[in-house]
């Protein structure tokens, strides 16, 4: 199968459809007409068989291959982010919201390798499913989906995400470690009530915070092994109501970071919350939620099949190597039902003043690595399908 020859025939579908999207982006859980869009664009290509979710703005549709096997996924997120473009170009957004973070493009690279594998359905010995996920941003989509069923008869799914620190036109899909986990906690601390002039009298919840918190930097400084990457921030703290009274309550949030699969963080940080509260006569407790878990590449079959097919198609040299981050993706989520891999695809480039990362009001991409994603996509899933 030609998949390069067909990605460079399609490459300008691809960036006309990238282009579309950035125009009209969507926030989380708001992605109705971007839903109705893709569905409209998925039937262009003559794809039939799709669903779509009743409990978000998501949809699957089936690519259905002229011979028997298994069934492999791809996914792409959909939704942006509320940030004022500020690009300059002739196809920003003007809604206020803008797709700061990729999504657009992971869009259309999503169509291209459809229109690709649709090409080439009777060769395909089984079905590629897509999958187009919601609400990516606020860590909920991705569940959502798999709540529905959306892997159901899923054996592997493959993601990727476009970024801006990765230079074009690199394809990274590093094995290990990717992404860490995104934890969210709240700490509520409960004193007493005091004049600020004797605060002997009451129990100060700030101060016992301020204690929570330098305490709680014991769990990454010297409660943790050195070797584990492990990130622990309060964000917020809201508490007391006079400048002259000793507060009886402060509320806290934060976020931990890291790559362990189970919440062993979380056990230590309630042990410090509770006990260091405790010992100046306060009370408080710790609420810790993993809103999404962390992306590991650690199937040995999908990690080849992945490199495998990024240097089939650009060879050793288009493959790029993208270092560990602690920034999250609710991808992860699609891993809890079936194998994945996860890959990075190169935006940046220095000579055409391409160097704003991801979350950025100025963030654009080299439109250049667009077909690559796309031909990377379906090389994975024509691979994956005819291995037995």
């Amino acid at each position: 199968m030609e998949i390069k020859k067909l990605a460079e025939k399609y490459e300008p579908y691809i960036i006309e459809r990238r282009r579309y999207y950035h125009t009209c982006p969507e926030l989380s859980n708001h992605e109705k007409e971007t839903r109705a869009q893709i569905k409209k664009d998925l039937e262009a290509i003559g794809i039939k068989d799709i669903r779509e979710m009743k409990d978000c703005y998501g949809l699957i549709a089936d690519i259905h291959g002229g011979k028997p096997g298994r069934t492999v996924a791809l996914r792409t997120d959909i939704d942006a982010l509320e940030i004022a473009e500020k690009t300059g170009l002739p196809f920003a957004s003007s809604n206020g919201s803008m797709h700061a973070c990729g999504h657009d493009n992971h869009i259309a690279m999503l169509l291209g390798a459809a229109k690709i594998l649709n090409e080439v359905r009777e060769e395909l010995c089984g079905t590629v499913r897509l999958v187009v996920q919601p609400a990516e941003e606020v860590a909920t989509g991705a569940r959502a989906m798999v709540q529905e069923g959306a892997m159901d008869g899923v054996d592997a799914i493959y993601g990727a995400h476009i970024w801006g620190t990765l230079n074009a036109p690199l394809i990274d899909v590093t094995p290990g470690s990717r992404m860490a986990c995104c934890d969210k906690f709240s700490i509520e601390v409960e004193g007493a009530t005091a004049h600020g002039s004797a605060p002997h009298l009451g129990v100060d919840a700030i101060t016992v915070s301020a204690a929570i918190i330098n305490n709680l930097q014991q769990c990454v400084s010297r409660m943790n092994d050195p070797l584990n990457p492990l990130v622990l921030t309060v964000g917020t703290i809201h508490g007391g109501s006079r400048w002259n009274s000793v507060p009886g309550s402060v509320s806290m949030e934060g976020t931990v970071r890291t790559f362990e699969k189970e919440l062993n963080t979380a056990k230590i940080m309630k042990k410090v919350v509770e006990d260091t509260a405790a010992a100046f006569n306060a009370k408080a407790a710790l609420d810790y939620m993993r809103l999404t878990p962390p992306v590991l590449n650690e199937n040995d079959q999908l990690n080849r099949i992945a490199h495998d097919a990024v240097i089939k198609l650009y060879g050793e040299e288009g493959v790029g190597q993208l270092p560990t981050m602690m920034a999250s993706e609710d991808f992860s989520w699609f891993g809890e039902k079936v194998p994945y891999i996860f890959a990075f695809v190169g935006s940046r480039n220095e000579a055409k003043g391409l160097t704003y990362t991801n979350h950025n009001e100025h963030y654009d991409v080299d439109e250049s690595v667009l077909k690559r994603g796309a031909a990377v996509m379906a090389q994975f899933s024509v691979d994956f399908l005819q291995e037995k």
